[in-house]
């Protein structure tokens, strides 16, 4: 880490920390953007300096107030800028000569309104670079920390939801939306010690932030809100530190990622829809990703007890059978695993309950309440004899009794001490004082048993993303050739992605009648004729392929045919000739590809072929490069994996060899990152287990736009 990078980095803990605090702009009004911070600070218990900088008052809110923040006798921390915005970067220029180690720009005005207020904005950037001084917005909502009381913005959220230590960290870009979460958060009895809003992001960056607090050993669970990403790398580096830490991220990703204008060229950019790219990130990399924000918080809320199961077996213990069913349901949209309660154990549970239903889910009724210590029997048993890594167990009011949950929290106490990751979420509804007795012997507490499985999935989520070995990347091949710089032909395109070890149709290319007929007679049986050219991506369009030739004379018209077609229809064309190709036959069509986000980089993509990749487009994305098993994972991602796996009679593909190709695909992507555009491998035929698969078409398009 050089110099100024380290002094970057010290500046943000100064930011999101800081001991020592000015604000510019500052405000007698407490309900004024300048005076809010100071009122807050002050009634939170601010435990450093706070130095007002108002050049038209000898005091703000009882503190001494200073005419600049150059007249303030030390070098503060941070500094908040409440001023207009044609007033900020006088102001910002300032505080880096004093030394600040951080401005909090409230000011609006900049990029959001246009090329004047971009040109104003990029001034800031360039504050920032020059400096090292952190700028945390512009057009932004500022930040709080729970540990010491600095509290640096004018939201109005910490009026009704003072902030205090905890293991909740919100990250958002949006101010309005992350004083939203953060509200929902302590309503839900989330404690939030660390907030940070971006805004306009002319320094400070969201992932930084939100690698800056997994750093945080008090953080424990980081939600984060995104409208678009700037930094690929930053955020896929703290994705990965994330990972690596045990420490959940769940994000509300909404907006739309520009992945390019090659759509019209490559069936791969085509299908890279807007979100597509960035959903495989996150599953590559171990982030949930959360529709809205009650979602995200019960999956945080579920979360925040740091233990983490490997499996994703789940029971029920209910007293309605029809609430059991409703969770199951939930439970099987969510592709969670519900094995039935063991044998040994139901008996356990018809002993103790002769009417109950054992299975999963254990309904044991309401009359299970008649006897005060049933219930926590019965979740005694399921909790030791099943074989579950989350039980669910709904007791609406019942359990809301204190004889009641001192009984059950007793019953269950040495199998909680002795097994800490079974976990157990209850469905009760019950006061304040209920809630917080089930949480503060660590359960999870829900009104509604729909939202316990949907933390529960949360919880399990995180314990595979955890625990999985996400493997190398294979090597590149000795003598793999570049990706082209400039358009090439289809038989080019394929003779460089076999060199880089993906496996393509045997072919030749032919540039007379006598040669393609020489070509096929060495294949024997029917052939693939098609022209090449490097100017013709589509060539179904102009009729330029010709499935099952067979026999020297309709070999040779073919060829002369497709020659004429290709002189009538695109006189402009560049021919190469035909391409004389071997026939594959049986295996099911694929479709792989490569497709570069402008922010994340290449992105690898696989779909079946035909209606279900065309309309359905049911597809799967990953950055490169990846490995073989994260290939198998992304493979089994797609809603129509069935077919692989042999349906009606059908045998079971080579997923093995489709995995290979992928990771192989996606290592080559990633060396020409810098070359390529995308690339089109469709189709990609899987042929049946053990005979591998081979590629029969190829589009390779360079940065340039060019397809070949």
């Amino acid at each position: 880490m050089n110099d100024m990078s380290d002094l970057r980095r010290r500046n943000l803990a100064r930011l999101i920390a800081p001991k020592s605090f000015a604000v510019i702009g500052a405000s007698d009004d407490p309900m004024r953007i300048g005076g809010r911070p100071i009122y807050y600070s002050l009634k939170f218990g601010f435990s450093g300096k706070i130095y007002p900088v108002n050049p038209k008052r000898e005091t703000v809110q009882g503190l001494k107030a200073y005419p600049s923040i150059a007249d303030v006798p030390e070098a503060v921390d941070a500094a908040i800028v409440a001023l207009p915005a044609s007033l900020v970067l006088e102001a910002v220029e300032a505080c880096a000569a004093k030394g600040v180690g951080a401005c909090v720009v409230f000011s609006s005005g900049f990029s959001e309104l246009g090329a004047e207020g971009e040109a104003m904005q990029a001034e800031l950037t360039s504050v920032a670079r020059r400096t090292g001084m952190r700028i945390l917005g512009p057009n932004c909502l500022g930040g709080f920390n729970g540990d010491n009381g600095w509290t640096g913005t004018f939201s109005s959220a910490p009026m009704a939801d003072p902030p205090e230590p905890g293991p909740i960290a919100i990250a958002s870009q949006s101010g309005a939306y992350g004083a939203h979460i953060f509200s929902l958060a302590r309503k839900r009895g989330l404690q939030v010690g660390r907030w940070i809003t971006t805004g306009n992001e002319s320094d400070v960056e969201l992932s930084e932030c939100i690698s800056y607090l997994l750093d945080d050993p008090s953080v424990k669970v980081v939600m984060s809100y995104a409208e678009g990403l700037r930094d690929g790398a930053g955020l896929k580096a703290a994705f990965e530190k994330a990972r690596r830490l045990k420490k959940p991220i769940i994000m509300v990703k909404v907006g739309r990622s520009d992945i390019g204008a090659a759509a019209a060229a490559s069936h791969t950019a085509a299908l890279a829809g807007p979100d597509a790219v960035i959903d495989g990130m996150m599953r590559q990399y171990g982030v949930y990703r959360a529709e809205d924000a009650p979602e995200m918080l019960e999956v945080a809320y579920g979360c925040q007890n740091g233990h983490f199961p490997a499996g994703k077996k789940i029971g029920f213990v209910s007293i309605s059978g029809g609430l059991g069913v409703q969770m199951a349901d939930k439970a099987s949209e969510l592709g969670l695993e519900m094995p039935q309660f063991s044998k040994a154990g139901q008996e356990k549970i018809l002993e103790l309950l002769p009417f109950a239903s054992p299975r999963n889910p254990v309904d044991v009724t309401g009359q299970v309440f008649n006897q005060r210590d049933a219930i926590a029997k019965c979740l005694k048993i399921v909790m030791e004899d099943g074989d579950y890594d989350v039980v669910i167990s709904f007791l609406t009011t019942g359990a809301a009794i204190p004889a009641v949950a001192d009984e059950i929290v007793e019953t269950l106490k040495p199998l909680k001490e002795k097994r800490p990751d079974k976990h157990l979420f209850f469905s009760i509804m019950g006061s304040e004082e209920t809630r917080r007795f089930y949480e503060g012997h660590g359960y999870p507490l829900f009104d509604d048993p729909v939202p316990a499985v949907t933390a529960a999935n949360g919880l399990m989520f995180f314990g595979q993303a955890f625990s999985t070995d996400r493997g190398e990347p294979p090597e590149l091949p000795v003598g793999v050739l570049a990706a082209p710089r400039h358009a090439t032909s289809e038989h080019e395109a394929k003779k460089i992605l076999a060199s880089a070890g993906i496996p393509v149709v045997r072919e030749f290319m032919a540039t007379s009648p006598e040669e393609a007929v020489a070509f096929a007679a060495d294949f024997g049986g029917r052939v693939v004729l098609k022209i090449a050219s490097p100017d013709i991506a589509h060539k179904t369009e102009i009729g330029g392929v010709l499935v099952g030739l067979e026999g020297e004379g309709a070999v040779r018209e073919g060829f002369e045919t497709l020659m004429a077609r290709a002189k009538e229809k695109r006189p402009d064309a560049r021919l190469d000739g035909v391409i004389v190709s071997e026939m594959v036959s049986g295996g099911v069509e694929c479709v792989i590809g490569v497709q570069r986000d402008p922010v994340l980089g290449p992105a690898v993509m696989f779909g079946l072929g035909g209606v279900l990749v065309e309309v359905l487009k049911d597809v799967s994305f990953r950055l490169a490069p990846f490995s073989v098993d994260e290939a198998h994972r992304m493979i089994r991602e797609i809603k129509g994996f069935r077919i692989l796996e042999g349906v009606r009679g059908a045998p079971p593909a080579d997923v093995d060899a489709l995995a290979d190709a992928l990771a192989k695909l996606s290592v080559f992507a990633a060396a020409n990152a810098d070359r390529l555009d995308s690339i089109d491998i469709n189709p990609f035929v899987v042929l049946p287990e053990g005979r591998g698969a081979v590629a029969v078409d190829a589009l390779i398009v360079p940065v340039s736009g060019e397809s070949a």
